[in-house]
């Protein structure tokens, strides 16, 4: 169950949303965004994985990881070594961002997720359940257990001709809990727990995109009220999830700007210099990400070599020129190709984060080879600047505003662009527009499968 008025959170477009078929989703009608899924079962399917997923999420962290043999020597790891290591050897950084995005934000997200959900079985609400349901989608993007193991399939191929590696039980706990965590997010339906929630009152809803304003978190569509004047008072909440009400991202330009031009800034030195140096059997080893690159292809890992150089280099590079692109077609108040602009802000949500692949390999060796002067692994100083290269650039686009690419279109280009979104939809899926209201906000459209 779903609200049937929706603001689309990248176009803007106020429009009603049909009802579903089992398993369809709706789509907004100007910018193709993924309004609504319905999801079957929902509850009762990410409650069973999320028990799930916590039990795992114990074994993984509280059993041996990877264990390392080089002459008679073993030393074993938990996912947690690497961390401890890291802030051991003065990279506190790099330790605090692996802990975070490896093992806190995962598990809070599994606990939170399972807070929200025994009250909705049990039929009751207490009052912090929307809080705390907006800490869940919060936390999504910064969970990185897929990367991370990535990271370890690269780390074991760069130590297979150095040392023997052997998998411990929590390995296995964590390759499934990587696919459990990603069904629980499948599974979920948010629609499920603000629908259940009381919102309050909505009297006065508009029809008038430029009247309403559409909550970033539950997505209720509310009356939009003039802003208050400093210090005239606390500004609008949502009635339904308490979260602060905005027409836009505040100083989105300013801010996506500031942190991509950081970004710029750690980007050579992050390729430039060494993000680990190796010591085997008095052999001291330096590796930048592309030397990284290298030995693998001498090592005849061509496809693991490709992963990761478009992982570390083609990624972090791509997303900053899509980024500068982005913005500067704002700022110069273009009205070309909307929806493609809009589509590329969806890519560099979606790919940013397997660029932390290198800093969870950093973290994985630095655990694993621990035999004093036989054979080390340090973290060097690439590895912070390529650490602040992946924050940064996903802050950068979580503070940019799509919303402000359609808001330089006039009558003529907004009409084009809604007739451009039906066509496009129509072609690619089997789907009919939802024909609610004529002479009210556009019709979202829907899709079955």
């Amino acid at each position: 169950m779903h609200d049937d008025l929706t603001q689309c959170p990248e176009c803007d477009l106020l429009q009603r949303i049909p009802v579903l078929p089992p398993g369809g989703s709706s789509v907004c009608a100007r910018c193709a965004c993924v309004l609504h899924r319905d999801r079957p079962d929902s509850l009762n399917r990410t409650l069973a994985l999320t028990i799930a997923g916590l039990a795992l999420f114990a074994i993984a962290n509280g059993f041996p990881f990877l264990s390392f043999s080089m002459q008679g020597q073993v030393t074993q790891t938990t996912l947690f070594t690497g961390v401890l290591e890291l802030y051991g050897q003065g990279q506190w950084q790099i330790a605090a961002v692996v802990a975070f995005t490896s093992i806190l934000a995962p598990g809070l997200q599994l606990t939170l997720l399972l807070a929200v959900l025994i009250p909705l079985y049990a039929r009751r609400l207490p009052s912090w359940l929307p809080s705390l349901f907006r800490y869940v989608r919060n936390l999504t993007p910064w969970g990185m257990m897929d990367v991370f193991m990535l990271g370890i399939l690269v780390s074991v191929v760069k130590l297979s001709e150095m040392a023997t590696i052997l998998a411990g039980p929590s390995l296995f706990a964590f390759g499934v809990l990587i696919f459990v965590l990603a069904g629980a997010q499948a599974a979920l339906d948010p629609d499920l727990v603000w629908s259940r929630v009381r919102r309050g009152t909505r009297a006065g809803v508009p029809l008038r995109p430029q009247d309403s304003i559409g909550c970033e978190v539950c997505e209720l569509v509310v009356a939009r009220r003039p802003a208050p004047a400093p210090g005239a008072g606390l500004r609008p909440h949502c009635p339904r999830c308490a979260a602060l009400l905005r027409y836009r991202k505040p100083a989105s330009l300013e801010r996506t700007w500031a942190l991509v031009l950081a970004a710029v800034i750690c980007y050579l030195p992050a390729n430039l210099l060494p993000i680990m140096t190796v010591t085997s059997l008095g052999r001291v080893r330096s590796d930048t990400i592309l030397s990284g690159v290298g030995y693998l292809l001498t090592h005849g890992m061509w496809p693991l070599a490709a992963i990761v150089f478009v992982a570390s280099v083609f990624v972090p590079l791509l997303k900053l020129l899509i980024l500068v692109y982005l913005l500067i077609s704002v700022e110069v108040r273009s009205s070309w190709r909307p929806r493609e602009r809009t589509r590329l802000y969806r890519i560099t949500e979606t790919i940013g984060r397997w660029s932390m692949v290198d800093v969870f390999v950093v973290s994985i060796l630095v655990a694993l080879v621990r035999l004093g002067n036989l054979a080390s692994v340090t973290a060097q100083t690439g590895a912070i600047f390529f650490c602040a290269v992946v924050v940064l650039t996903m802050l950068a686009a979580m503070s940019f505003d799509p919303r402000l690419i359609w808001d330089r279109l006039g009558p003529d280009l907004e009409e084009r662009a809604l007739q451009q979104g039906r066509d496009h939809v129509r072609d690619r899926e089997r789907g009919d527009p939802g024909a609610r209201g004529a002479d009210g906000p556009s019709a979202a459209l829907a899709r079955t499968g």
